[in-house]
């Protein structure tokens, strides 16, 4: 079998009817969960931006927390600027899932994870409800904080979950944060386009964190040993019927005692990590980390610092249609890679960071020298960058996965998930003096 097949095979599977059928029941229920924890978080945003500006008409701090809408006051810059760049919102709302993110690997074996998906549970109905019922724009902005602090724990969550079940979770998973990005903003568009006003679209929309609940509650087929409302450390890994020699645990040093002492004295009890423990997983988890951060750091450089650059005055379309169009195939792409772990698996994670980066050089440029001729051209360009940006994030947990040695694997799928997250929030950073550069020109 050469590389290439090792790569997109997975474990033979032997079970009966029966567990092929918990299979794919957890396999929709993760596809559930991922659409649920970001459908909520990318409504949100949009019915904040929308409410925000009834609440505050006259008010300018309106114009600083919107996006496609900004764009109405825009300055005499060549580019057709808002007063502040969409960096801004970007910044604000990515801040509370990363600080989730870089702490709660070190804590969060503690809080059992029924109880983590009630509060995820919970903090999404909270902030479905205050955008919706808000009278003020600090009220509202809290309930986008809900939403992220939502989005931030689920996903942490659900991907330490996924350790509990055979690996083809992942590929629910990735799909459905993907239809996520693009059903969210479908949907919510649907209901303003057919009159209702963002706070009666919120309200319908509550249904969503329900669906989390049960999918969470009463689609997921648990095995039995699963530590719902308590903590275990007797081994959870789903790798007893998995290939265990592709594992390569990210602590070498310890790896071969811990291996012969298990061995010696036939306890599958699985010591706790210490916090050393831990700090030599994240270092070993760098190769994934770094690579993933990279490609959202491109990414959403490309997103919130050159897309509403990229305007086109001779156009049929606005410049909000135009932006609109940008954000919607970018998500359509995203969607389609993160389903691509269901037919093959790409190990060379580098190799999407070097081609997204050459996708932020080639726009920075197009910006500065405006020699596109046309939007049809970023469109397939944006479209390109989301398949790599889905692709990056399927592959990367898919082989953290696979590569990890059963004690760190939990932990791992943990840590891991602050790659994306640290890039995009580094962008946002660095977005605000490229935006103002292209602006004051």
């Amino acid at each position: 079998m050469d590389q290439a097949d090792s790569v997109n095979s997975d474990p033979v599977d032997t079970t009966d009817g029966e567990g092929r059928v918990q299979r794919w029941r957890n396999c929709i229920g993760f596809w559930l969960l991922g659409l649920c924890n970001n459908f909520g978080y990318v409504v949100m945003l949009s019915a904040a931006n929308d409410i925000l500006k009834k609440q505050e008409s006259q008010n300018t701090t309106v114009h600083a927390l919107t996006n496609v809408e900004m764009m109405n006051s825009s300055n005499s810059s060549r580019y057709d600027c808002n007063p502040v760049s969409t960096a801004a919102v970007l910044l604000a709302d990515i801040l509370p899932t990363l600080i989730i993110k870089l702490t709660a690997p070190f804590y969060i074996h503690k809080v059992p994870y029924g109880f983590r998906v009630l509060v995820c549970f919970i903090t999404a109905v909270v902030s479905f409800l205050m955008v919706s019922f808000s009278s003020t724009v600090l009220m509202s902005l809290f309930g986008v904080v809900f939403a992220s602090v939502s989005a931030g724990l689920g996903e942490l969550s659900f991907l330490s979950l996924s350790v509990f079940f055979n690996r083809n979770v992942l590929n629910g998973w990735g799909s459905g944060t993907g239809a996520a990005g693009v059903g969210g903003a479908l949907l919510y568009s649907v209901f303003t386009q057919a009159g209702l006003t963002p706070r009666i679209s919120l309200m319908i929309m509550l249904f969503v964190p329900v669906i989390l609940a049960v999918s969470y509650f009463f689609l997921l087929a648990f095995p039995a040993s699963f530590p719902q409302w308590s903590r275990s450390e007797v081994s959870h890994s789903s790798s007893a019927v998995e290939n265990v020699q592709e594992r390569r645990p990210l602590i070498e040093e310890v790896a071969d005692t811990e291996h012969e002492e298990e061995q010696g004295n036939g306890d599958k009890r699985i010591r706790p990590l210490t916090f050393t423990d831990k700090l030599k997983i994240m270092k070993g988890l760098g190769k994934f980390i770094v690579p993933l951060g990279l490609v959202y750091f491109a990414e959403y450089y490309i997103n919130q610092g050159l897309m509403e650059l990229l305007y086109f005055p001779d156009s049929r379309l606005s410049h909000p249609e135009q932006y609109r169009w940008y954000q919607t195939l970018y998500q359509i792409g995203v969607f389609f890679s993160r389903t691509s772990l269901f037919f093959f698996k790409i190990r060379k994670i580098l190799l999407f960071c070097l081609l997204q980066c050459v996708n932020a050089v080639l726009l920075s440029v197009a910006v500065y020298y405006q020699f596109l001729p046309n939007p049809w051209v970023v469109f397939i360009i944006v479209f390109y960058e989301g398949l790599l940006g889905g692709a990056a994030y399927v592959n990367t947990f898919y082989f953290i996965s696979k590569e990890t040695a059963d004690r760190e694997r939990e932990f791992a799928m943990a840590a891991a998930s602050v790659g994306d997250s640290l890039g995009i929030a580094l962008s946002a950073a660095a977005s605000f003096p490229v935006h103002h550069y292209f602006c004051s020109l």
